[in-house]
């Protein structure tokens, strides 16, 4: 089977690897039709690891994914040959105290696709995975949208984790494809007022078709001050999700007394510092969001109900022989790239 695989930093190869087998009687073999090309990936891309995490090559990335089931093992219930399946990216075993305690999201012996040493990615032809890991979607729903269901998981996954309830006043501090499904989601609850800031303009212009009460970009206006001068009382909740140091800061500072800082972005760096008097003082409740923990199915039934209209976030579409294009546009930011797709044939 035809997959990219990445075998330096910001490099790409096409090549020719064996089919993966089905070997557990629960086993899914998968031909996969997209994949989305995610934030985590392009730190594997540009830098080769995040955190501990750290690549040999070659490695085949991706895991945001969706295709069609090709065979199934002997024991499999969920699903059938030939139909068309979201996937749920993160393996984990049930047996362990996380899973029992419902925390499959930080099981201890989690597995998940395209990550170093757990399990390679869906930038291939075929995947195998357990059936509890694919997700039936209808007809009406295309590919990419069931790919773009794991972030949107992502996003459903962090605003059940937060505070946030009816009237309340938030903000997104970087609107790329997490920050905009946060986004997304919020406008299917009671929120108050919402406000985004990113550094990338045509990103701004995305989020302003969800109507935030402000927009700005923080590499030109004081974001605390512009926000704090329409909302004096400053945010119950924000949402940080650009993984940068200057926003994580800010987001201290945009907080009301008691309001609670989400941590959904992936840094770049192994620490970031936080003003702790600024938290102290404001007695400010830090929440971290590991992935999706069971929403993946809620995705999906949002997307498909039309509540949530996720299509506008693919701004790019590659074959998978063009995967080394696909991912240098998002690594430099090119031609207003939001969300880049990758399809496979």
């Amino acid at each position: 089977m035809k997959a990219a695989l990445l075998v330096a930093p910001g490099k790409f190869e096409i090549r020719q690897l064996p089919e993966p087998k089905i070997e557990n009687e629960t086993d899914v073999l998968i031909r996969v039709k997209t994949v989305g090309v995610c934030g985590s990936d392009m730190h594997y891309f540009t830098t080769g690891r995040i955190g501990s995490q750290v690549v040999k090559y070659p490695f085949t990335v991706g895991h945001e994914a969706a295709g069609v089931v090709e065979g199934i093992g002997k024991g499999v219930t969920h699903v059938k040959p030939g139909q068309r399946i979201a996937i749920e990216p993160a393996v984990s075993c049930g047996k362990c105290d996380q899973c029992k305690s419902g925390r499959e999201n930080t099981c201890r012996k989690l597995r998940f696709l395209g990550a170093p040493q757990q399990l390679d990615g869906a930038q291939c032809e075929y995947i195998v995975m357990p059936q509890e890991n694919c997700f039936p979607i209808s007809d009406g729903m295309t590919f990419e949208e069931a790919t773009l269901c794991e972030p949107l998981a992502i996003a459903v996954y962090a605003v059940e984790r937060s505070p946030i309830a009816d009237g309340m006043s938030a903000a997104i501090l970087g609107v790329g494809p997490i920050g905009m499904s946060v986004f997304h989601v919020l406008r299917t609850t009671n929120v108050g007022n919402v406000f985004v800031t990113d550094k990338l303009d045509t990103r701004l212009e995305a989020a302003k078709k969800l109507n935030p009460k402000w927009a700005g970009n923080p590499n030109r206006v004081d974001v605390v001050k512009e926000i704090s001068k329409v909302e004096p009382l400053q945010m119950d909740v924000v949402y940080e999700c650009s993984g940068d140091q200057a926003a994580a800061s800010q987001a201290a500072e945009l907080l009301k007394p008691g309001g609670t800082l989400m941590i959904v972005g992936i840094p770049e760096v192994d620490e970031i510092s936080f003003p702790i008097h600024e938290l102290r003082r404001k007695e400010i409740t830090i929440v971290n969001v590991r992935r999706q923990n069971n929403c993946t199915q809620k995705a999906i039934d949002l997307v498909a109900s039309k509540r949530i209209k996720v299509d506008s976030l693919v701004t790019h579409r590659f074959p998978l022989e063009d995967t080394s294009k696909a991912f240098d546009l998002v690594a430099n930011y090119g031609e207003g790239v939001m969300k880049t797709m990758i399809y496979i044939e």
